[in-house]
């Protein structure tokens, strides 16, 4: 485990951590005056490994040569000059910081580090941090790697769960959930949706089904599989054959049949390693999807339970009625999308850049 100390003055900042892998959401935006939950789970931080936050330049402004140095392979609105390496923590786990006033910048309900770090160091005021708690952003602070030093504490972090483990213990993420929107006059307002962490991870996955299918049909088991990336690739990819088969894969269900062309694998919540099969099925495209979400895909709960209410203890659960679905039909993140296919080198293949430059009027026809 590790805490994280101020270069200033070694002041501790945070309690101890165990390191994760950064969540495919990190940097979601959804919806508009939406009130997100915490990012990270108290106890952990990851790391991001690209830059991000201010200053930000804009494409114009960038060498094409820099651009693909940087893993960029297709133009985007801007690019971020910040330092890489920034570690997110739960905004509890922070220790030892005040708020700097006069970096109080958010669009409209609260910070969203526009401004630069809004957090000091409360020993030496050396700003270390971006707290984060805008609407449609998940809650987090962000420590600036430049400003902050990592050290080792007493406990050891434990090894990693295996695949099994993870299997057997994992907690899948349900694929709807109750989203709430900030201070409305009538009080909170609440309605159930697609889940945003489900919305990001099909963005993800969506721009690797489609560098994989190298202009070619993708088919998808029926299910829940199919109402998050059937409707999309279907429209994004062209009609007839030759096909290519997507299948779900991962720890604990059968291998693959040789007939399989992209295999849809889950990701390690700890150590971000991508699953691989053995044998021959090693070799196909692997389309990640965090561990949660591949888990209830794999093995989907029958339906979700509701808290239990009115006098009933903390922590039972009710399993009637079953929570609702959601109204409209299932969009991946558009934001998550374009992050991920503009960093394949595939997104240079013309028809692939054409569905790129065409992304808002997918969006507009609810593909996103």
């Amino acid at each position: 485990m590790f805490a994280f100390v101020c270069v200033g003055c070694g002041a501790r900042l945070t309690t101890p951590l165990s390191q994760v892998a950064l969540p495919v959401h990190a940097h979601q935006k959804y919806g508009n005056g939406i009130h997100l939950p915490v990012l990270m789970e108290s106890g952990s931080f990851a790391v991001d490994p690209e830059p991000w936050g201010p200053p930000w330049r804009t494409w114009e402004e960038i060498d094409h040569n820099e651009a693909v140095a940087r893993g960029i392979y297709a133009p985007v609105h801007a690019l971020s000059d910040g330092a890489p390496g920034a570690i997110v923590i739960a905004p509890g786990d922070a220790r030892g910081t005040l708020l700097i006033p006069e970096k109080g910048g958010g669009y409209c309900c609260g910070l969203d580090g526009a401004d630069g770090p809004n957090m000091a160091c409360e020993a030496c005021g050396l700003p270390v941090a971006s707290r984060i708690d805008d609407c449609s952003l998940w809650q987090a602070v962000w420590l600036a790697p430049n400003a902050v030093r990592r050290c080792p504490v007493d406990d050891a972090d434990a090894a990693p769960l295996s695949w099994a483990e993870l299997t057997a213990k994992g907690k899948g993420t349900p694929p709807f959930e109750p989203i709430a929107t900030w201070g409305s006059r009538l009080g909170p307002n609440h309605w159930w949706s697609w889940s945003p962490q489900w919305e990001a991870a099909a963005g993800r996955a969506l721009a690797h089904l489609l560098a994989a299918s190298g202009g070619r049909p993708v088919t998808v088991p029926d299910g829940l599989i199919a109402d998050v990336f059937r409707r999309a690739l279907d429209a994004l990819l062209p009609a007839g054959p030759p096909t290519r088969r997507a299948v779900l894969a991962g720890p604990g269900r059968l291998a693959p049949g040789a007939d399989a062309d992209i295999l849809l694998v889950p990701t390690h919540p700890q150590t971000g390693e991508t699953w691989t099969p053995a044998g021959p099925a090693a070799s196909v495209y692997p389309v990640p999807l965090p561990f949660g979400v591949w888990l209830w895909l794999a093995f989907p709960q029958p339906h979700l339970l509701f808290p239990a209410s009115g006098g009933m203890p903390d922590g039972v659960l009710r399993d009637d009625p079953p929570a609702p679905r959601p109204p409209h039909l299932f969009r991946a993140d558009a934001g998550v999308f374009q992050h991920t296919l503009v960093r394949l080198p595939a997104v240079r293949s013309p028809w692939l850049r054409e569905i790129l430059e065409n992304l808002t009027q997918h969006m507009r026809a609810r593909f996103f």
